[in-house]
């Protein structure tokens, strides 16, 4: 089945998802010392970043017009939104990193092939970050869900202050609401 519009979705006819405490966990964790690929070619471990980095993590954007990844992908709750969730943070960028976000980056277990394509297509100001490897998954033990044989992030955010995780957005839904719910946090929480 081809992909409906990408960015207009009616979240009243998409299941939200549950918070099953998959992410109840992480708040304090240090990011263990795992490096990732990003779009921008450089490799980043975020275990290393100083200052305020800000991660939202999602199963996995789509490509217009292209055949989505199983016919019920919008009925999987948290499936649904990637790209709406992604260019909410490419549309308050600016916002983030005046209210403190030295960094932001997107991630999901894509590779880095489609996620450089997708970043130059949606013009992203920030790099996505690939663990298509899921050593960061694992390590973290994020929340993921098993879809057609792959191993996808549920989608969260992470405020991470100097390699340490401070503060978790999970679950996360509406999906084109999380940037502007992680700004009102950092305006609320500066550092």
């Amino acid at each position: 089945m081809a992909q409906s519009n990408l960015l207009e979705v009616d979240w009243s006819k998409i299941p939200p998802p549950v918070d099953d405490g998959g992410a109840a966990h992480l708040v304090g964790v240090a990011i263990p010392p795992v490096t990732l690929l990003a779009t921008d070619d450089s490799s980043v471990m975020l275990s290393a970043l100083a200052g305020r980095t800000v991660v939202f993590a999602y199963p996995r954007t789509g490509e217009p017009g292209k055949i989505s990844l199983v016919d019920d992908w919008d009925m999987i709750p948290g499936a649904r939104g990637c790209t709406p969730q992604t260019c909410s943070f490419r549309d308050l960028f600016a916002e983030l990193k005046a209210a403190g976000a030295r960094q932001v980056f997107g991630l999901s277990t894509q590779d880095n092939v489609y996620q450089t394509e997708m970043a130059s297509r949606l013009h992203l100001p920030f790099p996505v970050l690939s663990d298509e490897k899921l050593k960061l998954t694992r390590a973290l033990n994020l929340p993921t869900m098993e879809v057609a044989g792959l191993t996808l992030i549920k989608r969260l955010a992470l405020i991470i202050d100097d390699g340490r995780i401070r503060h978790v957005f999970y679950p996360v839904f509406p999906p084109d609401r999380n940037a502007a719910d992680v700004l009102a946090w950092l305006r609320e929480n500066p550092r």
